[in-house]
């Protein structure tokens, strides 16, 4: 699967249509945005993560810029059926592996109805 790139109102909408996202903020001239740009790439293409990639420009996006309220890009957040798991400033390739790999843990189905 291919990152997209998105705003604030395709991300509210794509949380909620995929089971798993993990989001990437960036912002211009962000040198660590650009350097886990390949890294990213990769893992969106990798078929282990089951997973849908978004990536939002934080400057351009009201909704994304309070939600990294006094945090730096880039800015990750991993959703699990709508809901946030973990977000954090990510600055190595190893660290966003790892939240990848916890949001795996997330199932597939759908959240009980009472």
């Amino acid at each position: 699967m291919k990152v997209i790139d998105t705003n604030d109102t395709g991300l509210r909408t794509l949380i909620h249509d995929f089971p798993r996202v993990i989001a990437k903020f960036t912002s211009a001239n962000c040198a660590i945005c650009e350097l886990l740009a390949p890294p990213f790439e990769k893992f969106a293409g990798d078929p282990r993560f089951r997973t849908t990639f978004l990536r939002l420009d934080s400057d351009e996006n009201p909704v994304a810029k309070k939600l990294m309220n006094e945090r730096i890009a880039p800015f990750f957040v991993a959703y699990c059926r709508g809901r946030i798991i973990e977000c954090d400033t990510l600055k190595t390739e190893q660290e966003v592996l790892a939240m990848l790999e916890n949001l795996q843990s997330c199932t597939d189905e759908a959240t009980p109805t009472t």
